[in-house]
C-alpha cells in the first residue's frame, strides 16, 4: 500500500509540474487519446532528488484519427531546458516513430541548454539532432512553436517538415538579450524570432491563430501525404481563364491549398494541396527575378515533395536571375547548382507550367524538357525567350524607328513565342488558358498510374 501511495504522490507531483504541457497536448491530442511514455525518466545527477521530470512530455496518441508520437517540453520545469535526461527521452521516442513508421509532433517551448550540465547535454543534443534528421523522409514530422525556443532546441525546427507558429511563438538560435546586446539596442523577442521576423530563414513555416488550428492543418497534411487520389474527372467543374493566368489564378486551382514559407520570399508561393483530387506540391511565381533565398526555398520545396511522394508542379512566371552586386556577390550560383541537384535526384513526377515569362534561366531552371520534367505546358499568351523584352528589343532592332512599344510587341511576337519552343520539340503543348485545370489532370494521371 505505501509503494501504490508513492506511486501515485509522485504522478501527481508530475501532474502538477507539467500541467500546461498536458493542457496544450489535450488542445492537439483526440480526447482520451494521449499514452504518456517514460513519465519517470530521469537524469542520472536528478535521480530521485526531483519528482517533476526532465522539462518534456513524450507519448504517443492519435490527431483526427491518425496516430502520431507526440514531444511536448514543459517550461514549467527548469524553463524546458534541454537536459542529456531530456534528449535521451525524447530519442526513444523518435526511435519507436521510426519503428512503427509513424508521424511526430514537436510542442516546442525550451529557452535552450540547461547550465551545469556541460559536455554532456552536448552529447544529447548531437544524438537528439541527428535522430531527428534521420527520420526525414521517412516519416513526416510537424514542429509547433508556442512559446520561447532558444538555442539548440531551435534546430529541432529547423529539422521538421512544416513548422507552425503562434502568435506568442519565438524561434531563435541565440537569446534575444544577446542578439539585442550585439545589436546595440532593446529588441522584442518577436522582433528576433516571430513569424514575419524570420523572412530569410528559409523555414516551411505556417502562422496559426491557435493549437486547434495546427491541429486541423495537421490532420489535412497526413491525409494528403497519405492518400493519393487519382479518379479526377477531366471534365470537372474548372476556374475559366479568359486572358491570363497570373499568381492568383493558379492558385484558385489548388483545391485547400496549405501555402508554407508565406513569410519569405513571397514571389514564389509553395503550396501543398489538391489538383482535381490529386495531392500535389505546387510552386507558383509570380513575375519573379531569382536571388539566392528564391532558390533555397525552391529547393526545399522540392525536397520535401520528394520525401513524401508528391509530383512537383511549377508554374513558371520568372525573369531570370536579378541584376544587383549583392545578388551576383551572394550564394546563388552555389544554390542555381544545389537545386539542380535536387531536381535530377528526385523520382517524383514534375510538371512544369509557363503562365508568363520563362526568361534566360527562368525557362532552363524552372521548364526546360532537359532538366527533367515529364510534361512541360505554355499558355498561349506566355512568352519564353532569351532576354526581357525590352533588352531583346534593343538588342534585336537597335536601330529601328518603330516607337518602343511596337518594337516590344514585336520582339514578343518573333523571340519569344511559346509555339517556336513546341515546334522544336521542347514543350508538350502550348494551350489555352481556361484549360490548365484539364492538362494538368490528364497529366498527372498518366505519371500517377
Amino acid at each position: 500500500m505505501e509503494q501504490i501511495q508513492r506511486l501515485q504522490e509522485r504522478k501527481e507531483a508530475l501532474r502538477k509540474v507539467g500541467e500546461a504541457a498536458r493542457g496544450q497536448i489535450a488542445c492537439i491530442a483526440d480526447e482520451e487519446s494521449f499514452v504518456e511514455l517514460s513519465a519517470f525518466g530521469f537524469s542520472e545527477s536528478e535521480s530521485g532528488a526531483s519528482p517533476a521530470g526532465e522539462g518534456v512530455v513524450t507519448g504517443f496518441c492519435t490527431v483526427g484519427g491518425y496516430p502520431f508520437y507526440l514531444v511536448a517540453q514543459n517550461f514549467a520545469q527548469d524553463f524546458g531546458g534541454l537536459t542529456k535526461g531530456q534528449c535521451e527521452k525524447i530519442a526513444k521516442t523518435l526511435n519507436a516513430a521510426e519503428k512503427n513508421e509513424t508521424p511526430v509532433i514537436w510542442l516546442l517551448n525550451c529557452q535552450g541548454a540547461k547550465i551545469g550540465e556541460g559536455v554532456n547535454v552536448l552529447e544529447g543534443i548531437a544524438e537528439l539532432l541527428l535522430k531527428a534528421t534521420q527520420l526525414k523522409g521517412t516519416v513526416p514530422q510537424y514542429a509547433i512553436v508556442g512559446g520561447n525556443v532558444y538555442g539548440a532546441a531551435a534546430a529541432i525546427a529547423a529539422v521538421a517538415d512544416v513548422v507552425f507558429f503562434l502568435k506568442e511563438g519565438a524561434l531563435a538560435v541565440s537569446s534575444p538579450l544577446v542578439l539585442s546586446a550585439k545589436a546595440g539596442k532593446e529588441l522584442k523577442k518577436e522582433e528576433v524570432g516571430g513569424y514575419e521576423a524570420l523572412k530569410n530563414a528559409v523555414l516551411p513555416a505556417v502562422k496559426v491563430k491557435d493549437l486547434e488550428e495546427a491541429a486541423a492543418h495537421i490532420k489535412f497534411l497526413t491525409e494528403l501525404f497519405g492518400e493519393e487520389v487519382i479518379d479526377a474527372e477531366l471534365n470537372a467543374p474548372a476556374p475559366v481563364f479568359e486572358e491570363k493566368a497570373g499568381a492568383e489564378e493558379v492558385l484558385s486551382l489548388i483545391e485547400d491549398g496549405l501555402e508554407l514559407g508565406a513569410n519569405c520570399a513571397p514571389e514564389i508561393k509553395t503550396v501543398l494541396g489538391r489538383v482535381g483530387g490529386i495531392a500535389v506540391a505546387a510552386a507558383v511565381f509570380d513575375g519573379v527575378k531569382l536571388t539566392e533565398v528564391h532558390l533555397k526555398k525552391l529547393r526545399a520545396f522540392a525536397e520535401l515533395a520528394c520525401c513524401y511522394g508528391l509530383p512537383l508542379v511549377l508554374f513558371v512566371d520568372c525573369l531570370g536571375v536579378e541584376e544587383t552586386l549583392a545578388v551576383n556577390n551572394s550564394a546563388i550560383l552555389k544554390e542555381i547548382a544545389e537545386y539542380l541537384n535536387i531536381l535530377d535526384a528526385i523520382d517524383t513526377a514534375k510538371i512544369s507550367v509557363v503562365t508568363g515569362r520563362a526568361v534566360g534561366l527562368g525557362y532552363s531552371l524552372f521548364a526546360a524538357k532537359s532538366a527533367g520534367f515529364d510534361f512541360t505546358f505554355a499558355l498561349a499568351n506566355a512568352e519564353i525567350s532569351l532576354f526581357e523584352d525590352e533588352k531583346g528589343a534593343e538588342i534585336f532592332y537597335g536601330n529601328s524607328a518603330e516607337g518602343k512599344e511596337a518594337l516590344l510587341e514585336r520582339y514578343a511576337l518573333e523571340h519569344a513565342d511559346p509555339l517556336d519552343a513546341a515546334k522544336a520539340g521542347y514543350l508538350d503543348n502550348v494551350i489555352e488558358p481556361r484549360f490548365i485545370k484539364q492538362y494538368l489532370i490528364a497529366a498527372l494521371q498518366m505519371l500517377l498510374r
